[in-house]
């Protein structure tokens, strides 16, 4: 069945599942406080690494943790659409890769929505990638067509002079 915008938002709104560039959280819930508001988010919280700091306040996690618990919220209740917005800003890289693997395990069955300024990180995440250019699109396609469409620029290659004293 196809929903329509304008009469299904309710609908809508219980398959869609959203992740802003900026975390929205409250400080004095705890992990598993913030995933019991939306549903019984236990599973959720063994999947995202998040288990062991259920009991902390989101106030005291890292950075890393914010974005896994915002993603995690978004991935409650097994959303059809999941809309995330710079996943991965400001975090550390192993951060960065550990939230790659989470949505990466989430794909299937769903359709994800991602911005990134990152390529390496569309590139691994994507099956589609679309280039956007003051509000209007520039070009689509899969990671492997756009690289053979437009892989075309500058090739650098360094090298090391041997110095001898």
């Amino acid at each position: 069945r196809i929903e329509n915008i304008r009469t299904d938002q309710e609908v809508i709104r219980k398959n869609m599942g959203v992740c802003m560039q900026h975390n929205v959280l409250f400080d004095y819930l705890t992990t598993k406080e913030h995933l019991l508001l939306y549903v019984d988010g236990v599973e959720t919280l063994k999947e995202t690494g998040l288990y062991s700091h259920r009991h902390k306040l989101a106030g005291t996690l890292s950075g890393g943790m914010k974005r896994k618990l915002s993603i995690a919220i978004a991935l409650l209740g097994g959303s059809r659409v999941v809309i995330l917005d710079e996943p991965t800003t400001g975090v550390d890289p192993c951060s960065r890769r550990s939230i790659w693997e989470i949505i990466s395990k989430n794909k299937k069955g769903r359709t994800i929505i991602l911005s990134t300024h990152h390529l390496d990180e569309a590139e691994v995440l994507s099956d589609r990638i679309a280039f956007l250019e003051h509000g209007g699109l520039k070009c689509c396609g899969s990671p492997f067509y756009l690289k053979e469409t437009f892989g075309d620029g500058y090739h650098l290659t360094l090298t090391k002079k041997k110095v001898c004293v």
